[in-house]
């Protein structure tokens, strides 16, 4: 982000209208990270209409916001995308629309920024779509998954987009590859789940009757000799979800250095498993102005597919 010298005011157009303040602030000034743009809200040196807000103030059209300039230290600083991260996003898009589009996530990239993550895909997608007013996640991915991750490009867009994932009308459906054979008659798992911390602060979750209620469908694709490929769908949307109930079931991912077991790592070492075995392999979901379902299909990555190829031969 270039430095500023002076205080800008930035009226509020049509596209940013319903905004947070904090994430209006991030489009803007590229390369703050999100505690600076807490801290300089939390101190009053960002205004609305030459008064004090808060960082979930939503934005009317025709406000003036005040930004203050900033210095960055290389410390705070968000990390500038490099031209390999710009081009790996720039041939990753698998869909666009004219207030969303849809991504094929790398496995390796956190969705966001924070936690060490210097960059994350939306930090870095708004560095790259320098066209675009508004860019916001509409769901998550984990660090490691692939696949498909559907983000909006207006505020309308994501309200509309978070409702139809409140409403159930968004069908998420992910490969993943356990260890065992997964039996064809286990076609659901339901797990209440619960988060915690280890002593590091490295957040987990466990299966645990006080958790929140969480329902997972699967249906198996592909029986090989000692693993499973599987199809998974999140009836609801929990952290980790789908690695916690197929290790709960007896079958955890392949590749999972979080919910893994000594079998799972040891088959993983024998297919060359590189890294968690779970793609996000498709998407639907009603398109925000005109309700028609929209279906877009990620192809599974090469790393994935060799691993694949492998348990195939050695059946």
């Amino acid at each position: 982000m270039a430095e500023g010298r002076d205080v800008q005011w930035v009226e509020v157009t049509e596209g940013q209208v319903g905004q947070r303040v904090d994430n209006f602030l991030l489009t803007r000034m590229k390369g703050a990270p999100r505690a600076l743009i807490y801290r300089i809200v939390r101190k009053g040196e960002v205004r609305v209409n030459k008064k004090r807000v808060k960082a979930d103030t939503r934005l009317v059209l025709g406000d003036l916001v005040r930004i203050p300039p900033l210095r960055l230290t290389p410390r705070e600083a968000v990390r500038e995308v490099s031209d390999n991260l710009r081009n790996l996003l720039a041939g990753s898009v698998l869909v666009e629309g004219r207030d969303w589009l849809v991504i094929n996530k790398p496995s390796g990239l956190a969705v966001h920024g924070g936690s060490g993550v210097k960059i994350g895909l939306i930090e870095a997608l708004r560095q790259v779509r320098e066209d675009l007013d508004f860019l916001e996640l509409v769901h998550r991915l984990d660090r490691d998954t692939s696949g498909c991750l559907l983000l909006a490009k207006s505020r309308p867009a994501l309200l509309a987009l978070n409702e139809s994932l409140k409403q159930h009308r968004m069908d998420k459906q992910y490969l993943a590859l356990v260890a065992g054979r997964w039996p064809a008659r286990r076609d659901f798992v339901s797990a209440r789940l619960d988060r915690y911390e280890l002593g590091n602060g490295e957040r987990r979750v466990r299966v645990e009757s006080a958790g929140k209620v969480a329902r997972t469908r699967f249906a198996v694709r592909e029986t090989f000799d000692k693993v499973t490929l599987i199809e998974a769908e999140p009836v609801t949307g929990r952290t980790h979800q789908i690695r916690v109930h197929a290790a709960h079931a007896g079958h955890p991912l392949l590749g999972d250095d979080k919910y893994g077991s000594r079998e799972s790592q040891r088959l993983a070492a024998g297919l060359g498993v590189p890294r968690l075995f779970l793609h996000a392999a498709s998407l639907t979901f009603p398109e925000p102005t005109s309700g028609r379902p929209v279906q877009i299909r990620a192809p599974l990555p090469d790393d994935l597919e060799a691993a694949l190829a492998r348990a195939r031969h050695s059946r």
